[in-house]
């Protein structure tokens, strides 16, 4: 078993894939979820975005898409969920972090 630090869900993937499909991504370019270089301890946010693959990636697959994340990031990024949600007041990909899954975020 591979590790896989994000998730991505079904309807993000979908997403992915149709983004992938009309902007014509080229082919040797993948998904990458990361975080922004902050000060401190923790990260300055998530990211994401389309890259090629670099030497120091994790690469595994969710959905039918393929994800690269580097290493460095694995471990501020263990448990988030990539969602897309599209409604009245908001669209776009989100970071859903496991505490808030669970109502216990501080």
């Amino acid at each position: 078993m591979s590790l896989e630090p994000v998730t991505l869900s079904k309807r993000a993937a979908e997403e992915v894939k149709i983004i992938m499909q009309s902007d014509e991504i080229p082919n040797d370019t993948r998904l990458r979820i990361g975080v922004k270089e902050g000060g401190g301890c923790g990260s300055g946010g998530y990211t994401i975005g389309f890259d090629t693959k670099k030497e120091t990636d994790l690469e595994y697959e969710k959905h039918g898409v393929t994800i690269y994340v580097d290493k460095k990031h694995v471990m501020y990024l263990m448990g988030v969920t990539v969602n897309y949600r599209e409604n009245d007041n908001e669209w776009g990909f989100v970071f859903d972090l496991p505490l808030e899954k669970n109502g216990k975020n501080e």
